[in-house]
Parts: structure tokens; C-alpha cells; sequence
């Protein structure tokens, strides 16, 4: 393996214990991995925070990535929902989000691993975009040992696809309420409704697709080499996206951009 590899495997050897931050996305399931190969099962354990915000899909998946892995897991619930900060949906919205993630793995560590390090899959290509959620990492001391190691995400890609996980291709996949603007107010309801749109798309074979929430009125983002085909399909999905409850849905032309509702700050 090379020298990333060694790095991040001894990063972890010098740590008793770590409870992993688990989203079911490639880098958060590379540090879980990586862990459970550096340290015995019961020294590295994997928390999912089961939430509105996180699509059934990836909590399914980050159950199975741990089944399959041999990584001992649990269960949390962050609850972010409950906390009006995170529900008025504020230009640092991702702070109180991972905030209430932190918090809850914060209390599971103080009643059932008090001397183990809260890890999470922050990594050096995180610090090139707008991301309040580093800065409740900072306060809650919560590690990031792939950035900590200095790998970027075509690092993370690289090492998930030779050491052998099934994820290293998976596409990226924010949480549900990175498709409201800031300010639009986040529910349950909401976050479901667009969930089962991109779940639609999903199953259509646009698993790399994101449904903006603009009131009534759906965004959808596909990569550009895709567009066509969306369009080609267009008439049969919009019927649908708009039976789950948007009075209307358009096709973005500019394509997918992560973060793109960022640009909106300020404005």
C-alpha cells in the first residue's frame, strides 16, 4: 500500500478507541474501514445518526457497509429537526446540524466510551468550499484524520477502489437539506418530498441528481452528460415529481453543481 495508506492506519493504531461519524457516503465509510483495520472490533465503532435529513438509502447502506465490513455499529438520533436554529434554515445551518450530530455522539461517548476520539470524514478538499459544519468539528474536538493526513477526495476515491470498497464510486450525496435556500423553513414533510423525487430519479438511472426545493416548484440537477437523457425522459417523470406535491418541476440546464445554493449568500 502506499505512503496515505500507512499514514492513516497509524494515525488510527495511536488512538485507543474512535467512534466514527458514519453517513454512508465514501469518506466516512473509508475512516470507519480504515479504523476497524487498525484497531480490534470493539475499539472502533461506527455511529449513524439516523435523522429526516439523511436518505434512507445511505442509512441503509451505511448499515450494510458495516455488516459487510465487520464494523461494529450503533444507531443515534441527532434530532437536528427539534432545534429551531437548523429548522429556520440560516446561512450556517450545517453548523446546528452537526452540532445536534455531535452533540448526541458526544453523550453516547461520555456513557459508554468516555477515553475514545470522536472522527469524523472531513478532508482537505471540505476546506475549498463554504462549510460551517468544520467549525462545530472544531468546537466538539470532533477528528478528521483524512484531512489530518492531507488526502483529498480523488485520494479517498483511490484508496477505497484498491483496498477493495464497494462505495469508492458512490456518488456524493449531501444531506436533504442542502436542497432548501437558506431561509426556506425545513420540515419532515419537506425533506421526504424531496427525498422521494431524487429516489424517482434514482430508480430512473440518475443516481447522481438533486431536487432544489424552491417552494412548490422543483429544480432538478443532473450532471451535464446527462441532461439530454433527462430531457428525454422528462415527460414521464414530471407527472410524477409533481403527484408527490410540487405544483411544478424544471430542469436545470446548467447541470449539477454541489453547493450550489451557496451562491445564493448574501443576495
Amino acid at each position: 500500500m502506499n505512503k496515505q495508506y500507512t499514514q492513516l492506519i497509524s494515525w488510527f493504531q495511536s488512538h485507543h478507541g474512535v467512534l466514527t461519524a458514519l453517513s454512508g457516503g465514501v469518506d466516512s465509510c473509508l475512516v470507519a474501514w480504515a479504523a476497524r483495520q487498525a484497531l480490534p472490533k470493539d475499539k472502533a465503532i461506527a455511529l449513524i445518526g439516523d435523522s429526516a435529513s439523511l436518505k434512507r438509502r445511505d442509512f441503509e447502506l451505511a448499515v450494510k457497509f458495516c455488516e459487510e465490513n465487520d464494523i461494529r455499529y450503533d444507531v443515534i438520533h441527532p434530532n437536528e429537526i427539534e432545534d429551531p436554529n437548523y429548522r429556520q434554515n440560516p446561512v450556517d445551518r450545517c453548523f446546528w446540524c452537526k452540532s445536534s450530530l455531535y452533540t448526541e455522539m458526544g453523550r453516547y461517548r461520555s456513557e459508554k466510551y468516555p477515553d475514545f476520539v470522536l472522527v469524523n470524514g472531513n478532508n482537505t478538499s471540505d476546506w475549498g468550499d463554504y462549510r460551517p459544519g468544520l467549525k462545530a468539528a472544531d468546537q466538539y474536538a470532533a477528528r478528521s484524520p483524512l484531512a489530518e493526513c492531507k488526502m483529498n477526495k480523488d485520494d479517498i476515491r483511490r484508496m477505497a477502489r484498491e483496498v477493495g470498497l464497494k462505495v469508492w464510486d458512490k456518488p456524493a450525496s449531501p444531506c436533504l437539506s442542502s436542497r432548501f435556500p437558506y431561509g426556506e423553513a425545513i420540515t419532515v414533510d419537506k425533506l421526504a418530498l424531496v427525498e422521494k423525487a431524487e429516489d424517482l430519479l434514482a430508480s430512473e438511472g440518475f443516481a447522481d441528481a438533486r431536487v432544489r426545493y424552491f417552494g412548490d416548484l422543483a429544480k432538478v440537477e443532473v450532471p451535464t452528460a446527462q441532461l439530454t437523457e433527462l430531457k428525454n425522459h422528462w415527460s414521464i417523470l414530471l407527472p410524477q415529481i409533481k403527484a408527490f406535491g410540487f405544483r411544478d418541476a424544471q430542469i436545470d440546464e446548467e447541470g449539477l453543481i454541489s453547493g450550489k445554493l451557496n451562491r445564493l449568500i448574501g443576495k
